[in-house]
This record gives C-alpha cells, structure tokens and sequence, in this order.
C-alpha cells in the first residue's frame, strides 16, 4: 500500500477533523481564562515575540472585550475554521456575510492587530478550538508601526511552529498581505517585500500554502483599489466577495466545500471521458523529454528563481489512485487538482495514456487560484492555461471569470489548433506533432480540471 504524501494527509485528515466536528463535541474543553490572561500586558517583559504590541486605549477595550466573548464560545465553536488576524478579518463580520454555508467558521480577527499581538492570542482564541483549519491575514499593522520584516517574518514563523505543535496536520492558508498606499503608511515596496519574505520563510513547509491575495487586489502601481478598498486599507463588499472567490478553491481541495462529487454530469453525445473524476486512472507521468530537460536547464541557469523542475526518468501509471505519489495530482469530488506545491513553484506534467493522432476536439472547465499557472498538453506542445487576468498572457479576456469555472475548448487539425475560453478566441499559434499525448502541467498557485471530455473530428 502506497503512503499518501505528507499534504494529502493534511487534507484527509482536515476532512475528517471537519466531519467529526459538525455534530460532536470534544471530551474536554480548556476552562476559560482569568481576565488577567485576556488582556494586554502592561509591558513586554518577558513575551513571546519582536516588534509591535499595540496599547492604545482603544485597542486594549477591544482586545479585551473581544476576548471575554471568545472565551465563552469555546466549548460552541470546537473544531471551527478559524479567520486569524486583524480589522480585515474582523470587518468579514461573525457569520462572514453568508460566504461559507455549512461551514463551520469563527472569527477571529481583531482591529490594529500585529503579529505579535496573535501570538500572544493563539492558545485561548485558537488552538483551544482544535480548528479543523486556520485562514491567516496578518502584517498590515505592523509595517504602520515600523516593524523591521524580518521581526514580522519571525514572529508568523512562531505562530506557525506553535500551530504545528498543537496539530502537524492543520492545514494554514496564509493570505499573501494585501495591498495598501503610501498615504496608510504601507507602500507597496513593503508590502511586496513582506510577501517575498512569506513565501522565502515557509518555502517547503508541509502545512502552510500561501494564497496570493496581493496580486488579487493590487493595481498597476502595487497598491490598493479604491473601488474594492474605499480608504485603501479595508475591502468593501466588493473585495469581500473577491477574497471569499480566491479562497474557495483551496479550501474545495481541503474539503470544506465542494465535498459532493459532480455526479449530475454525463459526457456530450458523442465524447468520451478522459477523467473518471474518482481516482487517476489514465494518467500518470512520462520520461522528461530531451527538449524540457534542455528547457528546464536552460532556464534555471539564466534565473536564479526559475521552479524546481524534477525530472522523471521511467513511466509511472496512476491507475487507480487518487492522488499522484508526489500529491501534486488529486483526484477529489469529480476535480483533477493540480495542487500548490510546498515549494510554491514546481514544474510537473501529468499525462495521459492515451495518445492522440487524428484530428479531435478537446473541452474542460478549469478553475484557478489568483495569479495561478498551469498548461494543457495538446500531443506534447503546451496551451496555456492560467488565472488569464493576473497571470496572462491573455489578461483582456471579456468573459474569463477569475476563480470560477471557465469553459477551453480546443479544435485540433492536423498539426494546427484554434482555442477558445468561454467563447473567446485565445490569440495563440503553434505547430502540433502528429501523435501524441494530452496533458496538464503544474506550475504555481493551483488549477483544478474537470468535465475533460473529447471526441474525434470527422473529416
């Protein structure tokens, strides 16, 4: 029997931790702390932590006041998805304006908060719910206060050690800082050198999988939108829904949504299936080419943040399993995902067995994280196939809808193709080798598959 890699068993177990939670009750539930614990120190002998922690009078009745009321719902709120952070969270409101039916959430987002002010909160507003999942936004307010990065980087790598303690198979969803202005005090070279730093620090963590909400939100210029952050700090409506978008894959693939299998879907007449939506089946990988060798290499070289590109040297079938040994392939609810790597970027190519001579036509919906990168293999040359709109190279499509499902149609004759998304013709040319397998590659950020479907093309 084949070991589920280490970040499939983060979303088995989250699955489980989640299913167990909506109706059960835990054996023992921590009793609620003294006041002393749930307010502010008065000073910082002694915590845990760098940088800011915030004593405004304000901000310590509301961190206090937040606290008590969070300590009541412990036992009602065990085995939550929990929101972790500051006034970004918080203005989501407790029941997160609808956005997640059937799931079980809680707030836990305090206006002005830092980094350090979460890690002196995690235990009694967090772990003490045995989350099933953390959803994590933090940074904002300490680049306001002047904290150095690094102090910032450290203290989440702290709040993360501390989560892994608690749970090594929780999985954290670390939202990129979002976007802000020069006039908040939180210019987008800050801010881009925070998210630099996020993802240098948890390159390669099994739990952690950073979201790219910056580029979601961020104009031209790297800073906030006024149309979905009115005082260029705070989403409006608009920007909610837009987070709620973005995270939803993700937590699809952790098992929060999405948890039916597309079960009313049947192929077209006169197509033939080319993913049971159940397991792999059909696919697996393929000895790299001598071409992609040449390509990866060539490319690494010249860029010193070019992806990991491993190289497969014997054919691997995946018949039957739901997940690639690697688990950068899965199969769940009807979905071919192509998940984030741990290394946020790595290059992969699943295969099919199946070869592909005559002409034929190819569809499949998709569905993108933001700025996410993925390909489809037509007989071995790549379509690209990516969050068209942050991502490229086609960012003016009129009916992309980013983090939905979208419709790619591919027509193959001979050695050419025309292309299309959601009825849009994607401006793009190359020439096609007479046989040859279909594919998807993964790259960065994650792209799900699904209804991949094809059928021959009479002459």
């Amino acid at each position: 029997m084949r070991t589920l890699p280490r970040l499939l068993t983060v979303l088995a177990v989250a699955s489980a931790a989640l299913a167990s939670s909506i109706n059960a009750k835990p054996d023992q539930v921590p009793p609620s702390p003294p006041l002393y614990e749930l307010a502010i120190p008065a000073v910082d002998d002694g915590l845990p932590g760098r940088g800011s922690l915030r004593r405004h009078t304000w901000f310590q009745k509301l961190w206090l006041d937040k606290r008590k009321t969070w300590a009541k719902q412990v036992d009602a709120d065990q085995g939550a998805l929990v929101f972790f952070g500051d006034s970004i969270s918080q203005g989501w409101g407790d029941d997160f304006d609808g956005a997640f039916p059937d799931v079980k959430t809680a707030n836990r987002g305090i206006s002005g908060d830092t980094t350090r002010g979460l890690l002196l909160r995690l235990d009694h507003d967090v772990l003490a719910l045995n989350p099933s999942g953390i959803v994590l936004l933090i940074g904002t307010n300490d680049i306001e206060e002047v904290t150095r990065a690094d102090a910032i980087v450290s203290n989440v790598q702290l709040l993360v050690d501390r989560i892994s303690t608690h749970n090594a198979d929780l999985p954290i969803i670390l939202c990129a800082t979002f976007p802000s202005d020069p006039a908040k005090k939180r210019g987008p070279e800050l801010i881009g050198d925070l998210n630099d730093r996020y993802r240098a620090a948890f390159k390669g963590h099994p739990q952690v999988r950073i979201l790219d909400t910056w580029s979601l939100f961020a104009n031209v210029d790297g800073n906030a939108k006024a149309a979905e952050m009115p005082d260029l700090l705070h989403p409006n409506k608009k920007g909610y829904v837009k987070w709620r978008a973005a995270l939803w894959p993700l937590l699809a693939t952790y098992g929060f949504v999405d948890r039916t299998v597309d079960k009313g879907w049947s192929p077209e007449p006169g197509y033939t299936s080319l993913f049971n939506g159940r397991d792999l089946t059909g696919w697996g990988y393929r000895p790299t080419s001598a071409k992609d060798r040449a390509s990866a290499l060539r490319w690494q070289s010249k860029d010193p943040n070019a992806p990991e590109w491993p190289f497969v040297e014997v054919v691997q079938n995946f018949d039957g399993l739901t997940v690639s040994p690697d688990g950068r392939f899965a199969a769940i609810n009807g979905r071919l995902v192509v998940t984030i790597p741990p290394e946020g970027r790595k290059i992969q190519q699943l295969w099919t067995h199946q070869e592909f001579g005559a002409d034929f036509e190819l569809r499949l919906e998709f569905r993108a994280t933001p700025n996410a990168d993925s390909g489809v293999y037509l007989r071995g040359p790549q379509l690209q196939c990516r969050d068209y709109i942050l991502a490229g190279p086609w960012k003016d499509l009129p009916n992309y809808h980013p983090q939905e499902w979208n419709e790619l149609v591919v027509i193959v004759k001979g050695d050419s193709f025309t292309a299309t998304c959601n009825g849009d013709p994607l401006p793009v040319a190359f020439e096609l080798p007479a046989i040859g397998p279909l594919g998807v590659e993964g790259d960065q950020g994650q792209m799900e598959y699904r209804r991949i479907q094809y059928r021959a093309q009479s002459e």
